[in-house]
């Protein structure tokens, strides 16, 4: 069975995919929001903080409230359902953090090139 997705899960994921793209520091330039996929109901949220106003990372306080598992005696979200994965926006579409950073990869590889040609 598939874990929940917390804020130590997030962590991992971040050190995983560090000079990859697939973190929002690094891909944010390209266009990508941080966000989060429900792959049951086939739904996608950008990142916000607990206000409701949009983050610029991935963060578990704005997630909607039926994808909360878990929460600390401070009522903080702890973890989402496993059926929610972290990821990205970029014109609409959601993309998983593998997917971001093949793009974020051929579009430094585009950059590159153009730069080689000038």
């Amino acid at each position: 069975m598939k874990q929940s997705l917390s804020h130590q899960e997030l962590h991992r994921q971040n050190t995983e995919f560090k000079d990859t793209g697939g973190v929002s520091e690094e891909n944010r330039c390209e266009g990508f929001q941080a966000a989060f996929f429900n792959t049951e109901s086939n739904t996608a949220e950008i990142a916000r903080f607990a206000d409701g106003s949009p983050a610029p990372f991935h963060i578990l306080d704005g997630v909607p409230t039926d994808w909360v598992t878990e929460r600390d005696d401070a009522g903080k979200i702890v973890a989402v359902r496993s059926t929610i994965i972290a990821g990205f926006i970029r014109d609409g579409v959601f993309y998983t953090r593998e997917q971001a950073s093949c793009l974020c990869t051929q579009d430094n590889a585009k950059k590159a090139e153009l730069q080689l040609v000038s």
